[in-house]
């Protein structure tokens, strides 16, 4: 498996911007980094990801891989080291270049660069460095960049990544040990953990360093859940983590052993007959001026190649939210594309429709104030395809409903179906001044044709409506059929990279 270096870069960016399409983890909220003068681009955030594919995927970034080696045989990876493909590889000046120039053009506001794993994780980590610290330095890029962090790569490397960059992720794949032991024999939870801790303590300390809260600002849903009524949870959480293997050693103990899987001479430093990267003196210190990771860090699940049940991915995001202060966790339909048995076989439908609905629920975690158990639990494992989550969980608390919207708090208008935090917000400063009825509503931005079932203005509902869960469940499945209809049914050349010369009728 030996890397082509006599590739055109025009050859380089179709290979590996074609590998880099599955990864999903690339939105860029969070940043409000204005021009500089004398630098070039910005990262405001009203300007970046701001296009996206029908599948909604984002398409304002140039996602690319470093290179597609990889040393590791993981089997549902496209670039897995026991598939024949031709392998290449970025110089970390190509990436500068070609980053520059898709910019000037106005194809993008900012980078998502990933790699394989090349040689080790730290000869891998110390090249994007190298190219994170061109672009920023030499090349004075100001934009957005979005970072893959490698599992195994020094805390050195990572650090001066995350002072570079404007977020970065680690990818979890998979939410069990097993899973990973068995599909990713090369990888284990404890290695991907380590730098998600590394990352989420050092962003805390830079947080409180500049008189702020060490967690990210985002809804105190997904935050560590304090004592009374939750604390049990919190505890029963704390315990299921430990036995899915989601509990990671991020100080190990002088002398410790390295646990299986996670391979010694990838921290190692690497000589492979070029000058190394030599980490400027600047960036071995954790004072910069420069805010670390300021839009947060991010992580991947993939879904439908293990039998993991949502409930268990639903439960495994919600504690990566409460430990390591994410600001997202994605989900990406597995798409068959390796023969192997442990795998779903090529042409399986990838699925799309329980991707969608575990994206609503993780919704619902961040900003609605739910939590795992509440919509799911050990008798109802999986998501209903059929219906959003919030929709399924008031059908299944029928007895709290109708709500009525002119005297009910905050937190019960919030779990209405149909009904969004700025809508909810709408509602309770507007009938300070009156009694609301449907027509306001409307105009607040709730979505009646849900919310109608659920609700009373001044005592009356919109329509004469039984509260019968079997009668709501038929309407609003019928609300639904189309959007689900079209989820299921997107056709394949839905799903490709963003192709910027074919789209835009330009050659190279």
């Amino acid at each position: 498996m030996e890397i082509r270096p006599e590739l055109t870069i025009q050859e380089k960016l179709h290979i590996l911007a074609d590998a880099a399409k599955y990864d999903v983890a690339c939105t860029s909220s969070g940043v409000d980094r204005r021009g500089r003068e004398g630098y070039l681009g910005n990262s405001v955030a009203a300007g970046i990801c701001h296009s996206f594919a029908s599948d909604g995927r984002c398409i304002s970034l140039l996602k690319i891989l470093l290179t597609n080696h990889c040393i590791y045989d993981c089997k549902y990876c496209l670039n897995r080291s026991s598939n024949d493909a031709v392998r290449t590889a970025f110089t970390p000046r190509e990436v500068c270049e070609l980053t520059v120039e898709f910019y000037k053009r106005n194809y993008i506001e900012g980078l998502f660069l990933s790699s394989g794993v090349w040689k080790t994780p730290a000869y891998t980590m110390e090249r994007i460095c190298e190219t994170l610290y061109l672009l920023r330095r030499e090349y004075r890029f100001n934009g957005y960049i979005h970072v893959k962090a490698i599992p195994g790569a020094p805390d050195e490397l990572l650090a001066a990544a995350g002072y570079l960059a404007d977020r970065m992720s680690v990818n979890l794949e998979l939410p069990t040990g097993e899973s990973l032991q068995k599909l990713a024999p090369n990888k284990t939870h404890r290695a991907i953990l380590r730098p998600m801790r590394m990352v989420s303590d050092t962003i805390a300390e830079h947080r409180l360093a500049i008189g702020k809260s060490a967690q990210m600002e985002r809804s105190a849903s997904t935050q560590r859940l304090g004592g009374g009524i939750f604390a049990g949870a919190n505890r029963r959480l704390d315990a299921w983590a430990d036995q899915s293997g989601l509990v990671d050693d991020a100080h190990p103990r002088e002398g410790q052993t390295p646990e299986k899987g996670f391979i010694v001479e990838e921290c190692q430093p690497v000589n492979a007959g070029r000058e190394r990267f030599s980490l400027p003196a600047e960036l071995r210190r954790r004072d910069l001026q420069r805010p670390f990771v300021p839009a947060g860090q991010s992580t991947q699940m993939i879904i439908g190649a293990t039998p993991e049940t949502d409930y268990h991915l639903l439960r495994t995001t919600q504690h990566l939210y409460q430990t390591y202060d994410l600001k997202r966790v994605f989900f990406s339909a597995y798409v068959p594309l390796n023969e192997d048995s442990a795998l779903p076989a090529p042409g399986t439908p990838p699925p799309l429709l329980r991707e969608h609905r575990l994206y609503q629920a993780d919704w619902l975690l961040r900003f609605y104030g739910f939590q795992a158990d509440e919509l799911l639990s050990e008798e109802q494992q999986d998501l209903n395809e059929l219906l959003d989550p919030k929709c399924d969980w008031a059908l299944r608390h029928l007895e709290l409903f109708p709500v009525e919207v002119n005297t009910a708090d905050y937190r019960m208008i919030l779990r209405i179906p149909g009904v969004g935090p700025k809508s909810a917000l709408r509602i309770i400063q507007a009938r300070r001044y009156g009694s609301l009825d449907f027509p306001h509503l409307k105009k607040m931005g709730v979505v009646l044709k849900r919310a109608h079932y659920f609700i009373t203005c001044g005592g009356r509902m919109m329509y004469r409506t039984p509260v019968e869960e079997q009668y709501i469940t038929r309407q609003l499945i019928g609300v639904n059929e189309k959007e689900n209809w079209q989820i299921r049914h997107r056709s394949e050349g839905e799903f490709r990279q963003m192709s910027l010369f074919e789209d835009f009728q330009m050659r190279a």
